[in-house]
């Protein structure tokens, strides 16, 4: 049994996503940002962080959504969302996990939140930095996409997919989305059409990017 604390269009929405994909038992449990419940003493107590998802599993909760992301493609196999552990595969695998975890994630962080990296004095270079960071990742996935695609991994999407498009879909309203790639564009609209995804959007009450 999964519980998932989340807050819509957050990063917990690709664990929400990946719940739903492989059909497991959980629940949800919202938190408001702008109450800052996320910052409160029971929360904190759960994710020291004090950032969102968190994920309890059986009781014990885990943070890191890339680290979920991963976890649950290996606990439900079933599904084929990682390659089999060993091969060249599943390295890349993980490489792309990583990549947008530890590049892409941390941008988008700095873009939206500028003044925690440098101060507010430095908020415009700090998001000019972080844009340009985006657009060479996304240049990046493109052109590893033209070489190898559809998906990351060739032939058969994979849970760094999901990880994918949420940043994809971070990316909507910057000055160059990622969309604006016709590799990528290609990819964020397969993954759009899964059931799930229409489904998470309506548990989320999301409607931007849809």
């Amino acid at each position: 049994m999964y519980t998932l604390y989340y807050a819509p269009g957050t990063a917990s929405l690709v664990v929400h996503w990946l719940l739903i994909e492989i059909g497991a038992r959980h629940e949800l449990r919202k938190l408001d940002l702008a109450a800052r419940e996320h910052k409160r003493p029971e929360y904190l107590a759960l994710n020291p962080a004090g950032r969102v998802p968190t994920l309890l599993i059986h009781g014990e909760p885990m943070t890191e959504a890339a680290a979920m992301v991963m976890h649950l493609a290996d606990a439900h196999p079933n599904f084929g969302l990682a390659p089999p552990p060993g091969t060249v595969e599943r390295a890349r695998y993980y490489q792309w996990i990583v990549f947008l975890a530890n590049t892409l994630q941390p941008a988008f962080r700095h873009f939206y939140y500028p003044e925690e990296a440098a101060g507010p004095e430095h908020a415009d270079a700090v998001r000019t930095h972080a844009a340009r960071t985006i657009d060479a990742a996304w240049d990046q996935v493109e052109a590893h996409l033209v070489r190898r695609g559809p998906y990351l991994l060739g032939p058969s999407v994979s849970a760094a997919d999901f990880l994918l498009t949420m940043l994809m879909r971070w990316s909507r309203n910057l000055p160059r989305p990622a969309t604006d790639c016709p590799q990528l564009g290609a990819l964020a609209q397969r993954m759009k059409a899964r059931p799930g995804f229409r489904l998470l959007y309506e548990r989320e009450g999301l409607q931007e990017w849809a």
